[in-house]
């Protein structure tokens, strides 16, 4: 198991989570100009100097240098529970149709549920024969651990997108290439999200925009027109729209529409 953090500008966030990871760490450094990568050599970890801030795709190149079987991605602010790597490499040595593993998400000193872990214990596609827990179709990146094979076979995570919801994309691609994908709360992570820099505005914009482009390049055509129809409805989702039509001509050719299977798994999400 090989530890990959994507990362830029966060020297203190750095600081702080490198020391609490259980496995060896790489940090795919995005150009930072903070002394980032500096921080991250002299606590152990191994560092990847981008040239250019590639966002959320950095883990591609994290994950192309690590040479074991798994990759359990972590964010400069979040770090895995002590025993669940060590756990999650049990797990999917016994579930070889299974390619990501969803971890349960605390958050804070006080450890909250994150939201986003208890609408996947109650998720609608129930737990396939097979599988080590129910089944998904999204995650958040900073609590998932990959097959790296599987990961980079279908790509890894899209440059196009950057980063925030760039999720979705990889885990249609993942069930796309008949993958599963679970999410199994033994396994924790915890995240203390840090508010240096944060931006909400921007990232609601930045949400807006990537949910449209994975609906271009993977949806029918009626499910992209509700996309854009329901952005029209707010200041930041207009500016979400224009990003992303910006952005089309760079992934016009890309499009690929997802197994009926998939797609069907998709909408009944998309209505829970």
């Amino acid at each position: 198991m090989t530890v990959v953090v994507a990362t830029r500008d966060r020297a203190p966030e750095l600081r702080r989570s490198l020391r609490r990871h259980e496995a060896p760490v790489i940090v795919a450094d995005n150009a930072s100009a903070d002394g980032t990568a500096a921080v991250a050599e002299a606590a152990g970890a191994t560092v990847l100097r981008l040239p250019r801030n590639r966002g959320a795709a950095a883990r591609n190149a994290g994950a192309e240098r690590a040479a074991t079987r798994y990759i359990a991605f972590a964010d400069d602010d979040s770090w895995w529970a002590p025993g669940a790597l060590e756990r999650a490499v049990e797990i999917l040595d016994a579930h070889p149709r299974t390619a990501l593993l969803a971890a349960r998400v605390l958050i804070g000193e006080e450890e909250r549920l994150e939201p986003v872990s208890a609408q996947m214990a109650g998720s609608p596609l129930g737990r396939p024969e097979g599988s080590p827990g129910p089944a998904v179709l999204g995650f958040l990146a900073c609590s998932a651990v990959v097959r790296r094979d599987a990961f980079l076979g279908v790509g890894g995570f899209s440059d196009v997108l950057h980063f925030a919801g760039e999720e979705e994309l990889l885990a249609l691609d993942l069930a796309a290439a008949g993958w599963g994908l679970a999410y199994v709360p033994e396994l924790v992570v915890h995240h203390h999200p840090s508010r240096a820099g944060r931006d909400p505005a921007g990232r609601r914009r930045r949400e807006v925009r990537n949910r449209l482009l994975t609906a271009w390049l993977r949806h029918p055509l009626p499910a992209v027109a509700r996309a854009a129809a329901s952005a029209l409805t707010s200041r930041d989702g207009r500016a979400g729209l224009a990003a992303a039509a910006r952005a089309l001509p760079s992934v016009a050719r890309a499009r690929r529409r997802l197994p009926p299977a998939v797609e069907e798994a998709r909408a009944r999400l998309a209505a829970y």
